[in-house]
């Protein structure tokens, strides 16, 4: 009967586990940044941009401040509606995401690059690049 309890212990062990480490990946940062890329949320993605970063659309490129990202962003939003963005390439450093995403609009679709740092565990979109493919 020990035994018995024993496996049963091992066996919630185990499955508990495996639930916290699948709820570790679907709480991704890169999980919340897709959905607002391709709902074109520019509001709700500055949230993830650094106070400055490097914003490029088109081969024209500045440093912004999250505000002037988010404005920037934005009107870029308005003016190529968004109808869905998929990741294609995550490559991880131990404080660095590097990602690779197409975003289809109405009329075209987009190579996106993102560089996300972390600090403390705190992310921050530092690069945010969209050129036309």
């Amino acid at each position: 009967m020990r035994l018995f309890e024993i496996f049963i212990l091992v066996s919630i062990l185990l499955i508990a586990s495996i639930s916290a480490f699948a709820q570790g990946h679907k709480h991704d940062v890169l999980v919340p940044i897709g959905k607002y890329m391709a709902k074109g949320d520019a509001e709700c993605l500055s949230v993830w941009f650094d106070e400055n970063l490097e914003v490029s659309i088109f081969s024209k490129s500045c440093e912004a401040s999250r505000s002037q990202a988010r404005r920037i962003f934005k009107q870029f939003f308005k003016e190529h509606n968004p109808q869905s963005f998929n990741i294609t390439h995550v490559a991880e450093s131990r404080n660095m995401k590097h990602v690779l995403g197409h975003l289809h609009t109405g009329s075209e679709s987009l190579t996106v690059t993102i560089f996300v740092s972390s600090e403390d565990n705190i992310y921050r979109i530092q690069q945010l690049k969209i050129e036309r493919q």
